[in-house]
């Protein structure tokens, strides 16, 4: 049997934490939600997450700077952007920047569940 893979769900809104992480747990995700981006910088240092579902606009460190930073430390992560503020622009910089996926809200949890199985396959592909 594989190891089931790492996700980490990042979101200033506790309530998207507590929503997504049990739906992903039964797909047999190991999931790991935080509300502080900061904090969640500093995780991504020392964790080699698989997926990362990161909010785009939180105060001191935003989706996009961890973004960055995640592809700057682990190329093969793939990063999905969740975001209120959904525009050309900000999608333009995400896509820049290496993410795999972005996703306006509200979304539905099947429509994020999709998406973090299309990112699971890329990163299976990838480790076989």
């Amino acid at each position: 049997m594989t190891e089931p893979l790492k996700v980490l769900v990042l979101d200033d809104e506790p309530i998207v934490g507590s929503r997504i992480k049990p739906s992903l747990e039964r797909a047999g995700y190991e999931v790991e939600v935080m509300t502080d981006s900061q904090q969640a910088m500093a995780r991504i240092r020392d964790v080699r997450f698989d997926i990362v579902v990161t909010d785009f606009k939180m105060s001191r460190v935003s989706g996009l700077d961890l973004l960055q930073a995640q592809k700057r430390l682990w190329p093969d992560t793939e990063v999905i952007i969740i975001t209120g503020y959904a525009t050309m622009e900000t999608a333009r910089q995400a896509a820049e920047c290496g993410v795999f996926d972005f996703i306006p809200k509200p979304f539905r949890l099947r429509d994020l569940k999709e998406v973090i199985g299309r990112a699971a396959e890329q990163v299976r592909g990838r480790k076989d």
